[in-house]
Order: C-alpha cells, then structure tokens, then sequence
C-alpha cells in the first residue's frame, strides 16, 4: 500500500485498462462521485479537485491527521467496480494497475494542477468551456455551493470564485492565441 503523509496534498490519477471507458453512461459518473464523497468523508480526507472523464479520472487529494488516502482510494474504486461491473455485466479489472500517485510540492504546482485537470474535458475536446463538464467541481471552485475545502484552498490564492475562473479563463485565452513570428530581416 502506498504511503501518503498527513498534511499533503497529492494528484491521484488512473486510466481504464487497456484505454477502456470507465464511464459509459451519466449514471456511472454520479454513482462513483457518490462513493467518492462518502469515501473521503470515511477516511479524512480532503478533496481539493476532482474531474471524471470517459476513460481517466483526476483527484486532488489531502490526508487529514489520522486519515487515509490509500485506503479511500482502494476502497472506492473496488465499490465502484463491482458496481459497474454488476451493471454493465463486464468481468475482470476495470483499471490500469493501481492508482497513480504524485506529492504535491509548491503552492504554484497546486494551483496549476488545478486549473489543469478543470482543463481537462476542454482539451479533449469534450466541451468549450470548463463549467459545461458536469463531472468536474469546476462549479463548485468559481462559487456554486463549494465544499469546506474547496473554499478554504480557493481562499488562500484567489479573492473568489470570480478570480478562480479568470485564471482559467487567462491561460485558454494565451493557449488560444495566435502565434505571431517577427522577423528580424524585411526583405521588401
């Protein structure tokens, strides 16, 4: 079992095996989110961001003194596919190996990590913006009924939600630019 230190914060990720679809319908989604905020709660743990897609998932998590992030993780994912597999009829693994697991270092990593997995949906071309993936907490981070953690993190670097969505907003707004060489030499 991986060890995980009270007081850290932490990118979780995994992907279906083999490139599967983790989620075939919307109420696949809402079941695991279900397990996940039950879970975390069971094992004191703090979810910071969350987003679900088709085939992956990203969590940020923070261990709370005496709690357990590999035991949450473990014991939600083996709730969710035994569920998904009653349902659906599928055999076997549902995930690639355990979950993947990277600490969290700086204050700038977290805020990117962030932004990164809301992104996540919009780079994969799911959707336009970031509020329209309903399986992300995205709502909750720019103001919509957020989590105690949610705000207590969003309060440390952004003045509100607001200033949260400008800072995503900003960098699809760089990303988005186009890019314009100078040349050095005219040769008109």
């Amino acid at each position: 079992m991986i060890k995980f230190a009270d007081g850290e914060s932490y990118h979780v990720y995994n992907r279906g095996a083999h490139k599967e679809r983790l989620f075939l319908h919307p109420d696949n989604y809402q079941y695991c989110l279900r397990l996940l905020h039950k879970y975390v709660e069971r094992y004191l743990v703090s979810l910071i961001a969350y987003c679900l897609m088709p085939n992956h998932y990203h969590l940020v998590l923070r261990q709370e003194m005496g709690g357990s992030i590999s035991r949450c993780i473990q014991t939600l994912f083996n709730a969710y596919t035994q569920g998904f597999n009653k349902v659906t009829g599928h055999k076997g693994t549902l995930f690639q190996g355990e979950a993947k697991r990277a600490l969290v270092e700086s204050d700038q990593q977290l805020l990117h990590l962030i932004r990164y997995i809301h992104l996540n949906p919009v780079a994969a071309g799911i959707v336009e913006r970031p509020e329209e993936w309903r399986f992300s907490d995205y709502p909750e981070w720019i103001g919509f009924g957020a989590r105690k953690s949610i705000i207590q993190v969003r309060a440390e670097y952004f003045a509100d939600g607001r200033s949260y969505s400008e800072f995503v907003r900003g960098y699809l707004q760089e990303r988005d630019k186009p890019r314009i060489t100078k040349y050095l030499f005219d040769e008109s």
